[in-house]
């Protein structure tokens, strides 16, 4: 089964680009795609842009409405994500919890609907 694991934290909340606990961070991130790639278990997975970066989108009355930004303000932004195909939710959270930002923000764990 495949889950998508959502990964949150707030702003300025983990280690700071180019530091040494920045490195240790993407070192980890380093040893989970390896693990998931050595169980067959890595899809796909990235770190997503700014919230700056973000355009919302919505249908209203046959008219499309844009926004920059986020459509909700919230504290925690969605900062990556990874698709995992796993045997079970047991062994997504087991991947799910070597998410090195897991430490400092949240990691959602969701089972994908396929349709095909």
């Amino acid at each position: 089964m495949k889950y998508m694991a959502l990964i949150y934290s707030q702003d300025g909340s983990g280690p700071a680009w180019g530091t040494p606990e920045f490195q240790t961070m993407m070192q980890g991130y380093a040893a989970l795609n390896d693990a998931l790639k050595a169980a067959g278990a890595y899809v796909a997975g990235d770190a997503l842009q700014g919230v700056d970066t973000a355009t919302t989108l919505r249908l209203r009355d046959g008219r499309t409405e844009t926004m920059d930004g986020p459509f909700a303000e919230t504290k925690e932004r969605l900062g990556g994500f990874y698709i995992m195909d796993c045997a079970n939710l047991d062994e997504a959270l087991r991947f799910a919890a070597m998410i090195p930002t897991a430490s400092y923000g949240s990691v959602e764990v969701r089972p994908l609907v396929v349709w095909n």
